[in-house]
């Protein structure tokens, strides 16, 4: 199949996907954001941008919803979650297909992004009815002190290209049934399956019925000056933002200058090791999803290993071989396991990384790009496997591509100490079949980071658990445990149900 004809059936597929899903051709045709395909590198559709003042719009509609949807019992709001839940089984195919065809993953990994949102959607439905406070002891007799929980407002989303869905549905789902509204902002570069995302949530509300007021749920397209409007806006009291490091510096100082909330996830240098006592074999099959999935474009992407020396000779050798056969092509074609970059940029980030590490002296495996995929704005990559003789270089900072740099470690503390010896502090994780060990790296003085894993790789989190980092990685959680509380507002309430008034802390005045 021609370079051409492929690039014709990505994009009729692309239309044919988006009129099942629900979305009118209006969404995606004529507009003046020309989005492409990361496997073939074509234009496959022109949305319609949203200007400033149509987000503030939005905005303004999403506050006008709070008014009432504060006030839906919240069972109730857990109800419509329940019917989005639905909905996105019943779109599951079709939206996983699109998230392949605009992300560029691999079909497991679209379907499995959708089934984190089914996923989610359930956690919110039983949490609906825990928004549990607290009964607190009194020193005051024939009182009783309490807290309770209220929604907050506005909660603004913008994400990322790499889970173009799923990270909407995280805070989605948790802030409706905590009764706030929502206003997505997509990442430019896949607006497509958002639109699909609105369109099925559009399905979930009007079956829903009338006590889902509109506005809602709002979408608004476009580029960093849509988000900015969701940034300063003061009528959102919550913003969950999802992208770089340099992004949270921009954004976190003007949140907190408007002293509103913000759930940041960012940057994640994530490592691993893998030490004397690990299952080898386990330890390889690990290392090569968290390193190579998504094309090495998670968040959560194993980009460090530290293999202690007695059996680095034993272990890295199998991972240059694993490195060397996997198959790296169009994600639609059987057996692949490495899609392409998202875009040029992306591609030109990870040349300049290995250049810097060729610059140390470090032997690169792999890296190159390979021809004769997809179209010229197609970038197809083999992953990288980076030996350095020092933890030092690029392998300190960040770089959204699949490389994976390996050092040598004598002793844990060396190990740990080089975890933590980076800005991120997202995820991370130890191969070891020595209880002193797991613990150590799990314990206050181990991993500084705010997901830290024995015996798996530090990708792959599921939506029980809170989802975020530390240092600068942001500090914000989303998904589960008690995340659900970034999204409500506290109240502390005394009630006297005595006739007397004692005061706090032995205080007299009697007037």
């Amino acid at each position: 199949m021609s370079d051409t004809s492929v690039a014709s059936s990505v994009v009729s597929e692309v239309h044919a996907l988006l009129q099942r899903l629900g979305v009118p051709a209006s969404a995606y045709q004529g507009g003046d954001l020309a989005v492409r395909s990361p496997l073939t590198g074509e234009v496959v559709a022109h949305v319609p941008q949203h200007t400033p003042a149509q987000a503030s719009d939005a905005i303004g509609r999403a506050h006008a919803a709070f008014a009432t949807w504060r006030t839906v019992p919240a069972p109730r709001r857990g109800e419509l979650i329940r019917l989005l839940g639905e909905e996105l089984r019943a779109a599951k195919a079709d939206l996983g297909r699109l998230v392949t065809l605009e992300a560029g993953k691999i079909p497991s990994e679209g379907l499995g992004e959708v089934q984190e949102m089914i996923d989610i959607c359930d956690f919110a439905v039983g949490l609906s009815r825990q928004l549990y406070g607290l009964t607190i002891a009194t020193e005051r007799p024939g009182h009783r002190m309490m807290e309770t929980w209220h929604p907050l407002g506005v909660c603004g989303v913008i994400s990322a290209f790499n889970f173009p869905v799923a990270v909407w549905s995280w805070n989605a789902a948790l802030a409706v049934v905590c009764g706030d509204p929502v206003v997505w902002k997509p990442s430019e570069k896949t607006p497509l399956t958002a639109l699909a995302t609105h369109a099925i949530a559009q399905r979930a509300l009007a079956r829903f019925g009338s006590d889902a007021p509109a506005g809602l749920l709002e979408l608004i397209i476009g580029q960093r000056d849509i988000g900015e409007v969701l940034v300063q806006d003061a009528r959102v009291p919550v913003l969950s933002a999802t992208g770089s490091t340099a992004m949270g510096r921009a954004v976190g100082p003007r949140l907190a200058a408007r002293f509103a909330r913000a759930i940041l996830e960012l940057g994640g240098n994530n490592a691993a090791i893998v030490a004397p006592s690990a299952d080898l074999d386990l330890a390889l099959r690990g290392i090569a999803f968290a390193a190579m999935g998504t094309a090495g474009q998670r968040c959560t992407t194993l980009r460090r290993l530290f293999v202690h020396e007695s059996v680095y000779d034993q272990l890295v050798p199998q991972l240059i071989k694993v490195y060397g056969n996997v198959q790296v092509g169009d994600p639609r074609a059987e057996g692949t396991l490495v899609g392409p970059l998202i875009d040029r940029m992306a591609f030109d980030g990870m040349q300049k990384a290995l250049e810097q590490s060729r610059a140390l002296g470090a032997k690169v495996h792999g890296g190159a790009r390979v021809e004769g995929l997809g179209g010229p704005d197609a970038y197809y990559v083999r992953p990288a496997l980076v030996e350095l003789q020092k933890h030092d270089g690029p392998a300190l900072h960040e770089t959204f591509a699949p490389i994976l740099y390996v050092t040598r470690y004598s002793t844990l503390d060396e190990a740990i100490a080089m975890n933590n010896a980076v800005g991120a502090g997202l995820s991370s994780s130890i191969f070891t079949l020595n209880m002193r060990e797991a613990e150590q790296f799990m314990s206050a003085s181990g991993s500084d980071c705010g997901i830290a894993n024995v015996n798996i790789g530090p990708s792959g989190a599921e939506i029980g658990g809170a989802f975020g980092g530390e240092k600068e990685t942001g500090g914000g959680r989303e998904a589960g445990s008690d995340s659900w509380k970034a999204y409500m507002r506290r109240a502390t309430n005394t009630v006297n149900y005595s006739t007397a008034l004692p005061l706090a802390q032995g205080v007299k005045f009697d007037v």
